[in-house]
């Protein structure tokens, strides 16, 4: 029986060969290192916490609660983007709360494409931004996802040979996964362009507040003046404040957008579990100690990495920002393609990457590692990442070349 038509419209899960092979490495006693998965491994703050608690079991909070995200919460979230970008926004219009930004995504998808709209799409970039749009019935047109002089050229070039015309550019900032950061000037620039060519922006913004240039933050998209015309930005509390499965984050910006979205969503959903929303609020406006600090945890990390896995052999790109190295495979790993290095990796070693595959074609021959294990176990996956260079021939010798594949 054939497949149901969006089911038709996914590519087999690329992910899903490691994550066997994972299994059976852990099936078999291997001690995992998962470097995978950008699955936050830190606390949630405890005042997020204990507002968390304190609102559990009282009157009326175990029904339905607000698809939008509950008043206060929305108020939060304005709060800081006046704070932390100098931006007005209006919480009864222009802010919607989201359970995650993958599902904001998703949703807006689902609010702005029809069948056979084309929606500009970094490549690399994460899965969500291209088949949130395919499942929504679009067609996806990759650009590049460096913010450099190149970008505007290859998106003009796109746009010149979409027919229809792409209604939406996605841009993503500290990049998931190649951890690039955009200027405000690029910004600026964008958003010229799209109001030029008369299409929306759509800023995933979720790594927001990890950066390691502290005397220079990554800026917000709607920093640009009129930039609300056009652009819609996504953001989320799953990394800033360790609350991955909780589920909450935003989308925020252009109004009628905001305004489709909310419409969809309240067919879909009734919004996260209200205490949850509570203690969201609580977040947003409690103290930002717990926010430098979980930088501080992840500057410390990416030192770890680079330092203790360029003695194994393995030089890593410095990332500016997010919780992810953008990594070339070693050299004489090249030939054989992200996704079987990342799957001897951890055969080999126990230690975890993502293949870049994973993130579109433009994404092989690299691979994503997330510092979401302590200092201690990164330089323990060093040892073993250097035990599999050092017998990488030999671990090579039965491998079908990336170019020989059929």
């Amino acid at each position: 029986m054939e497949d149901f038509y969006r089911i038709r419209r996914l590519p087999p899960y690329v992910f899903e060969q490691i994550n066997r092979a994972k299994a059976a490495a852990r099936n078999s006693g291997a001690d995992i290192i998962d470097m995978g998965m950008g699955n936050p491994d830190l606390p949630t703050p405890p005042h997020v916490l204990e507002k968390l608690k304190e609102t559990l079991g009282k009157p009326r909070t175990d029904g339905y609660s607000s698809s939008r995200g509950i008043p206060g919460l929305r108020k939060a979230q304005a709060a800081y983007y006046a704070r932390r970008f100098g931006v007005k926004l209006n919480p009864d219009t222009q802010i919607v709360a989201t359970l995650g930004s993958k599902e904001g995504f998703a949703n807006v998808a689902q609010a702005i494409t029809a069948p056979g709209d084309v929606v500009l799409v970094p490549n690399p970039s994460y899965p969500i931004h291209a088949f949130g749009f395919l499942m929504a019935g679009g067609v996806i047109r990759s650009v590049p996802s460096d913010p450099t002089p190149d970008f505007f050229p290859a998106v003009e070039r796109a746009i010149q040979h979409s027919i229809p015309k792409p209604i939406a550019l996605v841009v993503c900032y500290p990049s998931n996964p190649t951890a690039k950061v955009a200027s405000l000037d690029f910004y600026k620039d964008l958003v010229a362009f799209a109001k030029k060519h008369e299409i929306y922006i759509l800023s995933d913004l979720a790594y927001s507040e990890i950066y390691f240039n502290d005397a220079n933050p990554p800026p917000s998209v709607l920093q640009v003046p009129g930039a609300m015309d056009v652009t819609v930005e996504f953001t989320s509390m799953s990394k800033t404040y360790s609350m991955a499965g909780w589920r909450m984050g935003f989308a925020v910006g252009n109004e009628r957008i905001i305004a489709a979205l909310a419409r969809v969503k309240s067919y879909l959903d009734y919004g996260a579990f209200t205490p949850v929303q509570v203690a969201a609020t609580a977040a947003l406006n409690g103290p930002d100690d717990c926010i430098k600090e979980m930088r501080d945890t992840y500057r410390k990390r990416r030192d770890t990495l680079i330092e203790s896995f360029g003695r194994a052999g393995w030089t890593i790109p410095v990332p500016e920002a997010s919780m992810f190295a953008w990594t070339p495979l070693p050299e004489k790993f090249r030939e054989i393609g992200s996704m079987q290095f990342a799957t001897l990796l951890v055969e080999k070693s126990g230690v975890v990457v993502s293949p870049g595959i994973g993130f579109g074609e433009h994404g092989e021959g690299y691979v994503r590692i997330a510092i979401v294990e302590n200092e201690q176990r990164i330089r323990q996956a060093a040892r073993g990442v250097r035990r599999f260079l050092e017998s990488g021939l030999e671990t090579l010798h039965n491998v079908v070349p990336l170019a020989n594949r059929r």
